[in-house]
């Protein structure tokens, strides 16, 4: 089987009660934690949309080794969350609270790993694992965000009050999700699964996308977020925005009842990565300024 092989519950138990107690995060290392804890949402809706591309055949041998790839990369990040690792700068997760979270959200990326496996190795979805990928994947990135939630407030503590960084960074680092999850929404219409239902969602998610957008550069009194006029972060974002009005009237085409062409679906599937790496620089200059 691909991937990490996780420890018990059992085992980490017992390494916990042996451990001696250890210094606080630094703020590097409570930016970091923030940065990979908010990216590893993006990657519960990254490797259902590439699952869902590939069922719909677009790019689908390059989308299935894209898929292999964000399934290792969210293990080891998992993994690293709770148990550290040096190669993220990743400290192990002390707070037994946020343990117990890390292993909710391992319990239920386990039922969906398979099915990603298979499409990974060769398969198509079923209609019943796309129902239960649209089902599940949802869940999943729930329980990963309450755990971005709880790192956050630890954050809070060490990070810079004036720019409200710990928020600043979760949000940022959301937009990353949200690209993903407005694709996935999208094709999961495409595809006409739950279809309703995600044309609900995605209506809410870029509609949530674009206002986060506007106050983390200009400010936004309600998600906390300040603005910045840091001239590189600025203009990291305004690259973000001129990718994002490139790419939003295929979502909106889709909102207003039309189904995208061959062509607009290839590139919906490359212009979504384009907009999830620069906002990926933008988390990261966010996370600069706050340490």
């Amino acid at each position: 089987m691909r991937g990490v092989i996780f420890k018990s519950v059992a085992s980490i138990t017992c390494l916990a009660s042996a451990a001696t107690a250890v210094a606080e995060p630094t703020a590097e290392e409570w930016a970091r934690i923030l940065n990979l804890s908010g990216r590893q949402r993006m990657l519960t809706q990254k490797m259902s949309k590439e699952a869902l591309f590939v069922t719909a055949d677009v790019n689908a041998a390059t989308l299935r080794q894209s898929l292999a790839d964000t399934t290792k990369l969210f293990e080891t990040t998992l993994t690293g969350l709770r148990d550290g690792d040096a190669s993220l700068g990743l400290p192990a997760t002390e707070n037994k609270r946020i343990v117990k979270q890390l292993d909710k959200i391992q319990s239920l990326y386990l039922e969906l790993k398979p099915i990603f496996d298979s499409v990974a190795e060769g398969a198509v979805l079923s209609q019943d694992q796309l129902a239960e990928i649209a089902a599940k994947n949802l869940p999943l990135l729930k329980e990963t965000n309450k755990a971005v939630k709880m790192y956050e407030r630890g954050a809070k503590k060490i990070l810079s009050k004036e720019a409200g960084a710990a928020v600043v960074i979760n949000l940022a680092g959301k937009q990353r999700m949200l690209t993903q999850k407005m694709t996935k929404e999208a094709l999961l219409v495409q595809l006409n699964v739950t279809k309703e239902d995600n044309l609900l969602g995605l209506r809410e998610t870029t509609s949530l996308f674009d206002r986060t957008l506007k106050g983390l550069l200009d400010g936004d009194q309600d998600l906390e977020l300040p603005g910045t006029q840091d001239a590189a972060i600025r203009s990291q974002l305004d690259t973000v925005n001129g990718l994002w009005l490139g790419v939003s009237p295929m979502f909106e085409s889709i909102i207003g009842g039309q189904s995208l062409s061959a062509s607009e679906l290839v590139t919906l599937s490359t212009e979504n990565v384009t907009l999830l790496k620069e906002m990926n620089k933008g988390v990261k200059l966010f996370e600069q300024a706050a340490q």
